[in-house]
């Protein structure tokens, strides 16, 4: 190895271990994976311990994906070694280096002046900052996250964190909806409103934005809860209606919404985002069992065998496959996807999440996509996706 790529790579090792890791940033790809354009990471706290953060900018998608240190040093080793990122840059307390992989001089090192005097506010000295907090808060106490002085039970710290996790992951697409007057939005699926409740909070009371929601849940118990207590808490434009996401009439909102839909349902809320030209459509996908279904039925001999011969294996590629293909469907229809960890609820360990924004001005090659869904299928032995069989993309 080239001693300036290695003295690099010992720098990253080194400024993890003594806390002065800012970030870094691996751009100028020549690898092979089709319009990967950066990656970028960070450190960051998780409830099973500190992870480095990898983002993955595509030209249509970001992908989040979080590692271990070791983990992570081995992907970035591979990575630079491979020659697949050009350019490298680490940011430290202590000193910047930008290493670049020149035709005439291979692998070089440039120090600089630091940029950054302080970590980032996920690092352990700087605790972050709530977005929805849990005093002066009254719909949180009357679903039970805190007591009446605003402290947060003990069974219900998961769910608190969820909650602000959820709206920090929305709040720059909250943001960008300058051209809507008001907002509407519909949350399908909406249990027992934690998510909904806070939504509203957030954006009447933070963003200070008109908008309208309705929660559509199909037990009726929980509907008339949530009316109650959107009632009592003075959300006068937030109200529950008893449904289901197949069965629900309109049309008329900016915004779709479905977090943790079993299986196809998902797919229907994707479909009823598409067909009502929805600006912003946010699913938390469960239980992928149709693709799995495919899977099984039409077993091929592939390459790939080994991927799917044991029942986790299968039962995790049918996941990835079938939320690639819906990234892939929502692509078609105009839609800039990102893919999310999502803190997990008590209900499910799922915990992805994916974003999709409609973006007027792109240019899109729909070949190209159905292309791609067609050699996924062929590649897995799938005959046909759920979604791609209800939008008549066969």
């Amino acid at each position: 190895m080239i001693d300036h790529l290695k003295s690099f790579l010992d720098l990253i090792q080194q400024s993890i271990s003594q806390h002065i890791f800012v970030k870094l940033s691996l751009s100028k790809y020549q690898g092979s994976e089709e319009s990967l354009k950066n990656i970028y990471i960070k450190k960051v706290i998780l409830k099973n311990g500190d992870k480095l953060s990898f983002t993955y900018r595509y030209q249509t998608k970001d992908v989040v994906k979080n590692y271990s240190f070791d983990e992570a040093y081995f992907f970035i080793s591979k990575y630079i070694e491979a020659d697949q990122f050009h350019i490298a840059n680490l940011f430290t307390l202590d000193m910047d280096y930008r290493t670049e992989y020149t035709k005439t001089q291979a692998w070089i090192m440039m120090p600089s002046k630091p940029t950054f005097s302080a970590l980032p506010s996920s690092a352990h000295d700087n605790p972050k900052i709530k977005v929805i907090p849990s005093k002066d808060n009254p719909y949180l106490h009357a679903l039970k996250i805190t007591d009446a002085q605003g402290k947060v039970y003990a069974h219900a710290q998961d769910k608190y964190k969820q909650i602000n996790h959820y709206i920090e992951v929305l709040s720059t697409l909250l943001k960008s909806l300058t051209h809507i007057d008001l907002i509407k939005i519909v949350d399908m699926g909406a249990g027992k409103g934690y998510l909904t409740f806070a939504l509203y909070d957030y954006l009447h009371h933070v963003l200070h934005r008109p908008v309208e929601i309705t929660g559509v849940e199909v037990r009726k118990d929980l509907v008339d809860l949530c009316n109650r207590v959107a009632k009592e808490s003075h959300f006068a434009q937030l109200r529950f209606e008893e449904g289901t996401i197949d069965s629900y009439p309109s049309s008329d909102f900016n915004i779709l919404i479905a977090l943790h839909a079993c299986d196809t349902a998902t797919d229907d809320a994707i479909f009823k985002g598409i067909t009502s030209h929805a600006d912003i459509i946010v699913v938390a996908p469960c239980c992928h069992k149709q693709i799995r279904r495919e899977i099984e039925k039409y077993k091929i001999i592939s390459p790939l065998d080994d991927l799917i011969r044991h029942g986790i294996f299968l039962e995790r590629q049918s996941e990835m496959i079938t939320d690639a293909i819906r990234g892939l469907i929502l692509e078609y229809y105009g839609y800039t996807i990102k893919v999310f960890d999502f803190i997990a609820d008590a209900h499910t360990p799922k915990n992805i999440m994916i974003t999709a924004q409609k973006t007027s001005d792109k240019k899109i090659d729909r070949q190209k996509i159905i292309d791609k869904i067609s050699n996924l299928k062929s590649m897995f032995g799938i005959h046909s996706h759920y979604l791609e069989k209800k939008l008549n993309l066969l």
